[in-house]
């Protein structure tokens, strides 16, 4: 059973979708809620301790209805079935899609290859929560004796954002380990790290599915070199351990066997912080916390599935990105948290949505006429109401928002909460009524100023309430938008997983290293030539 293949423009509620924009793109929303006293109940989803109001949307109950329609015609509900029934929905690389496995039940059944993957992940998980538990606990120690006191994860991509911004937004909850990542091959970046770190205490996570990923290889081979200038080449397997399928690469590496975590090829990266690659996460905030996490991801994952499409968070969610991104033709969506814990969800989101959307061929193989994938982009609030709200509110584009807040806060300071809370509810009223001539009039601006002080308003955004910032809410929020991806990805006739569009430059890199210092170069375009020939002289 594979996924359908529909050109979403080719159905009856395209058609009708934009007929409907004509008739509608110009309809104000503050008009929609004159008209409607029970507007924003009718469009608010209250489910667990998420209370999701989209209300302040350029939509009407007609554009739903065809939104829904299009939804069904391009048969999302067999999609669904087709991700969570093991399906290889990852056709062009022949994989099924199964994160949501690493976060089920341990009585439930995944299928892949006839196989139940069940017993398999909860096996991992063990070994993930007695390895956690040794060092924090301080069982598991160093080569000198000494317990441990700092992680570092060495990763790109999938095997970074996703630890690294769960561990920023669960710093609440951290233990006494002190985490670090290690990302980019810059050699500023790891010697920064390095520089920080006691090699007597320090435990070392090397995240490479494939451990051949130059970056990760590079970082850990300069932190290994380090690392030996004070130990013996016995004593690495003391402190590195891997999250890898390639077992003797990691072994030769120096890594013993038995701290090597398995990850298997029905995990993306950019979905894998759930799996093994969440080692730093468990290890950061300890694994009844990280359990916490893909407990909240498995009731999104059961809402999703379940839930009837017109009450379903992420198919609404995404549905309305459809809305903007194929008919108002807005490019790119912001996503606001107000909460500092969240400063690196946006580029978290960054990978998830723009690596999987951002396609250009149908799953038919035919090149695409519409749009597909949208830009991701945002900080945490207020920060970001004091650097582009001000394009938001003023400028020439329609930039759709995602406000999420957390009604209670964990240090509890209340007066800083409701400050928090009334610039995170007063700016989606802004965004919505602007402000008008006779507004700016009132206050007696200059005549020659009242141009430059109207707000046109009807700017649409989402408003994501949850109660608190909780291992369990996060896991909930993270699998949202996952599923909004999905959901995107169907209606647009793509294949959301897999992201062959980043191989080309690294295979080009690997051909332009080996022509740093030669006189051999090969051919190239006239600036990339001339670019080379000014570093080869340079360095």
């Amino acid at each position: 059973m594979a996924l359908p293949n529909i050109n979403p423009t080719t159905t009856e509620a395209w058609r009708k979708l934009q007929a409907h924009y004509n008739d509608t793109k110009n309809l104000h929303m503050k008009e929609l809620f004159a008209q409607d006293s029970d507007r924003a109940n009718k469009f608010t989803i209250k489910w667990d301790d998420f209370y999701v109001d989209f209300s302040k949307n350029r939509i009407t109950e007609e554009t739903i209805n065809h939104l829904l329609q299009l939804a069904d015609e391009v048969k999302l509900k067999e999609a669904i079935q087709c991700q969570f029934s093991g399906e290889k929905i990852n056709q062009t690389e022949g994989r099924a899609v199964l994160h949501t496995a690493l976060r089920a039940p341990k009585t439930s059944a995944f299928y892949v290859d006839g196989v139940n993957v069940i017993p398999e992940v909860y096996l991992v998980k063990q070994k993930i929560e007695r390895f956690t538990n040794d060092i924090v606990n301080g069982n598991r120690k160093g080569y000198t004796g000494k317990a441990f006191t700092d992680i570092v994860n060495i990763g790109i991509g999938g095997s970074d954002l996703g630890p690294a911004m769960v561990v920023e937004s669960l710093q609440y909850y951290k233990n006494h380990l002190t985490t670090h990542f290690v990302s980019n091959v810059d050699g500023d970046h790891v010697n920064e790290v390095i520089k920080k770190l006691n090699p007597e205490t320090t435990l070392f996570v090397v995240v490479s599915k494939t451990f051949t990923t130059q970056e990760t290889l590079s970082n850990a081979n300069t932190i290994k070199a380090w690392f030996l200038k004070s130990a013996s080449e016995a004593e690495i397997a003391k402190h590195f351990v891997a999250v890898s399928t390639n077992i003797e690469s990691v072994k030769h590496f120096g890594i013993a066997e038995d701290n090597i975590f398995p990850m298997w090829d029905w995990v993306g990266g950019r979905f894998s912080l759930w799996s093994a690659v969440g080692l730093t996460i468990s290890l950061a905030v300890g694994y009844n916390n990280f359990n916490a996490l893909l407990s909240g991801a498995n009731k999104m994952d059961e809402h999703f599935k379940n839930e009837d499409f017109k009450s379903n968070i992420p198919v609404i969610l995404a549905l309305i990105s459809v809305w903007y991104n194929n008919f108002f033709k807005a490019e790119s969506e912001a996503v606001i948290g107000y909460s500092q814990y969240l400063n690196q969800f946006a580029t978290y989101l960054q990978q998830g949505t723009m690596e999987s959307n951002g396609k250009s061929v149908d799953r038919n193989s035919n090149p695409i006429n519409y749009e597909t994938g949208t830009l991701i982009w945002g900080e945490p609030g207020t920060n970001s109401q004091h650097a582009f709200f001000q394009l938001i509110h003023q400028g020439t584009k329609l930039i759709p928002a995602d406000f999420i807040g957390f009604a209670k806060s964990l240090h509890g300071n209340q007066d800083h909460q409701d400050k928090l809370i009334s610039n995170f509810l007063a700016q989606t009223e802004a965004l919505l009524n602007g402000k008008t001539e006779d507004d700016v009039v009132s206050e007696g601006t200059k005549s020659e100023i009242i141009p430059f002080k109207i707000f046109k308003g009807n700017k649409p955004t989402n408003t994501i309430f949850i109660n608190k910032l909780s291992p369990e809410s996060l896991g909930k929020l993270i699998a949202m938008y996952e599923h909004k991806i999905f959901v995107q990805g169907i209606v647009w006739n793509i294949f959301s997983y897999d992201q062959f569009g980043v191989e080309l430059g690294k295979q080009l890199a690997s051909k332009i290293l080996k022509e740093f210092g030669e006189s051999n170069i090969s051919n190239h375009d006239s600036s990339t030539l001339n670019l080379l020939n000014y570093y080869n002289n340079l360095r």
